[in-house]
């Protein structure tokens, strides 16, 4: 399941017109709107999370909170929005809805928005399957 997950991800990007890779736009969509509070390493010390009431996980030990095993589907609902979690008195934001914004403009037989969401949210995924500990 995961190279043909993989490989959705990467036509995706690829019809978007970008030449980044799926693990470099993972890490880049990561570092733009994740490492506010989740830190650049993703161990819950970024810049906003003394500012937040509730403890900012570390996202390098999912693995490991899960009988080693990634837990990809939880990681890709919680980044969507389909499980709701409290963060400064509110959900995380709903990147999914975020993404999808940003997408309004993408067509195509492949690269319409909701694909275009779900490739970038897939990237993130899979970046942070790549700094499990």
């Amino acid at each position: 399941m995961r190279t043909s997950a993989h490989l959705l991800a990467l036509s995706i990007i690829a019809l978007a017109g970008t030449t980044a890779t799926a693990d470099e736009m993972g890490q880049t969509d990561f570092m733009e709107g994740c490492a506010g509070c989740h830190g650049e390493s993703g161990k819950g010390q970024g810049p906003l999370a003394e500012l937040l009431n509730v403890a900012i996980p570390d996202l390098t030990q999912l693995s490991a909170g899960n009988d080693g095993v990634f837990p990809m589907l939880k990681v890709i609902h919680t980044i969507d929005g389909r499980t709701s979690l409290k963060a400064h008195g509110g959900p995380m934001p709903i990147w999914g809805t975020v993404f999808k914004s940003h997408a309004a403009s993408a067509s195509g037989v492949y690269g319409g928005p909701e694909a275009v969401t779900r490739g970038r949210i897939l990237s993130i995924a899979y970046y942070l399957e790549s700094i499990q500990e």
